[in-house]
This record gives structure tokens, C-alpha cells and sequence, in this order.
């Protein structure tokens, strides 16, 4: 359906002048005593003045959401009672996961989701997507089929060379989505597209990146993703945030993405923690 974005401008802020919140839809909102409880945990309560005004107060210039895509519960967590709370359990690169929609009406959470974005542009904040294109939702071998794999389990996957019932896991959740197949990248990339062109969003921060940088095996700074980024009239003109490693070999990346590229800093942020902590080793 039609959703009216008016005058909507991304802020474009510098990274220079940048300061990044991370978030969680629900996390951030579920028990603030001013947003009306029907709709505390959505897209409709980060777009609500008592959340935009606390997010100016902090005087940050960007929101990060962590992930929003639709995401599964593994059976993992079922057969212990538990459900997903994160969400880096993704299977719908194109969809506002609907656990985050107040409106009752099917697709509501879409139109939400823009409201949401439009409000926060309105009050000059930037909104930034956590995503995880690493791996889907469909686990290992014994997982269920619920998209890629019974589409084409060989070109989503990286499969094992000589079994190919089984898939290279460099993200720690069973399988990796093969971002060296035209198919795979096509998704990734129509899906980055989709969020920017449609949804307004203003950048991206790729959740283990470096698996999306293995051609065959080894993290490649002349990838195909990285080309295809860097060559898109869209993509390449917002922010492009990575979590430079992965859990494969020579995963540890940081300092090395291209330079279009921003990262997270892996041992800045441990040594602070670390400091803030008070351990022995970061206290001169």
C-alpha cells in the first residue's frame, strides 16, 4: 500500500560527527512507563516522542537496530521452552519482522516500520540496520527447509567439498550463506537495495562480514560482494558498517575491509570493557 514519506531526506551525517546507539526494538521500549503498553516492543514505539526525545537527549545522530529481518526460533531453544531474543536467526531479508508490529492488520508492520524511519528523520536521526547475511535460520544438516535450501541448497550454501550433505560453518550457527554464488549475492544485494530505496534506511552493519568476503576459503578484499557494493549507485552511497571477523580461518580482519568500508574495532572495545571493569592488565 501507498505510504505517504512527504518531505523525507536522510541526515547524511559525517562518520566523523557520528555517534551510533545500538538497540533493540523491544529491549529499548517494553517497560517505558509513557508509551501506551499496546504498543511498547514495535516499530510504533521508537517512533514515539518519549523515545525520539530521549535519543536527542543522548545526542546521538544514529540509531542502530539490531535485527529486524524476519527471524526463526532454532529447535535448540524450542525444546528448552525458550524463544529467540536477538534475532540473528534471520529468514526474511526483505521483511520487518512482524513480532515488531503493533497493527493487527497482515503487513501493517511495513507501514509501521516507515512511520517509524519518518520520524526519525524528522528529528534529524539516522537509522542503521544490523544485518545477517552471514547465515539463514535453516541451521546444519539437521535443520528444517524453510526457503534457501529447498530452493538451491548448493548455490545459497557452502557445502563441504567432498560431502555435500554438509555445510562449512564459518559463523558458529551451522551454516554460511555462499556469497560467492551469483544467486547469493544477488539476494544480499537486491535486499540492501530494497531497505534503502523503500524503507529509507541509512545504513547497514554487517553482522561477521568477513564470511560475505569468501570467495572459496579465504577472506578476499577483492571480493565479488565487496565489487558489487562498491559499484552500486545505491548501496554504495550509505553507511557500511562491518563486524570485520568471522569464526572461520584467518577470520580477524579488522584494518583490513576497503576503504569505503567502516569496522568495529574488536580489541579497542574489549580493552575498554576491560578498563571500565577495573582488570589488573588495562590499568596503567
Amino acid at each position: 500500500p501507498f505510504f505517504d514519506w512527504g518531505t523525507d531526506r536522510p541526515p547524511q551525517h559525517e562518520y566523523a560527527d557520528s555517534v551510533i546507539y545500538e538497540a533493540h526494538v523491544k529491549g529499548l521500549t517494553q517497560t517505558h512507563p509513557d508509551i501506551p503498553e499496546r504498543s511498547r516492543g514495535t516499530y510504533a514505539a521508537i517512533a514515539h516522542p518519549a523515545i525520539i526525545d530521549h535519543l536527542k537527549e543522548l545526542g546521538i545522530t544514529a540509531i542502530e537496530l539490531m535485527p529486524v529481518h524476519h527471524f526463526a526460533n532454532d529447535s535448540t531453544l524450542i525444546d528448552k521452552g525458550l524463544s529467540n531474543y536477538w534475532g540473528y536467526n534471520t529468514i526474511g531479508f526483505f521483511a520487518p519482522d512482524s513480532k515488531y508490529g503493533s497493527s493487527p492488520t497482515p503487513g501493517g508492520q511495513v507501514q509501521e516500520f516507515k512511520a517509524m524511519v519518518r520520524a526519525l528523520h524528522e528529528a534529524n536521526i539516522e537509522v542503521i540496520l544490523d544485518v545477517v547475511y552471514n547465515h539463514t535460520a535453516e541451521g546444519n544438516h539437521m535443520g528444517p527447509t524453510l526457503s534457501m535450501r529447498g530452493i538451491d541448497n548448493a548455490a545459497y550454501y557452502r557445502l563441504v567439498d567432498d560431502d555435500k550433505r554438509y555445510y562449512m560453518d564459518y559463523t558458529g550457527t551451522g551454516n554460511s550463506l555462499n556469497a560467492g554464488h551469483p544467486h547469493a549475492l544477488q539476494l544480499i544485494m537486491d535486499s540492501l537495495r530494497y531497505w534503502v530505496t523503500e524503507m529509507h534506511v541509512d545504513g547497514f552493519r554487517f553482522d561477521l562480514a568477513s564470511t560475505l568476503a569468501r570467495e572459496f576459503y579465504d577472506v578476499d578484499r577483492l571480493s565479488t560482494f565487496f565489487e558489487l557494493v562498491q559499484q552500486d549507485p545505491t548501496v554504495s552511497q550509505v553507511k557500511l558498517i562491518a563486524e570485520p571477523w568471522d569464526v572461520g580461518p584467518g577470520g580477524y580482519q579488522v584494518g583490513n575491509f576497503p576503504p569505503q568500508w567502516t569496522e568495529w574495532n574488536g580489541k579497542y572495545r574489549d580493552t575498554v570493557r576491560d578498563f571500565w571493569r577495573g582488570e589488573d592488565a588495562s590499568l596503567g
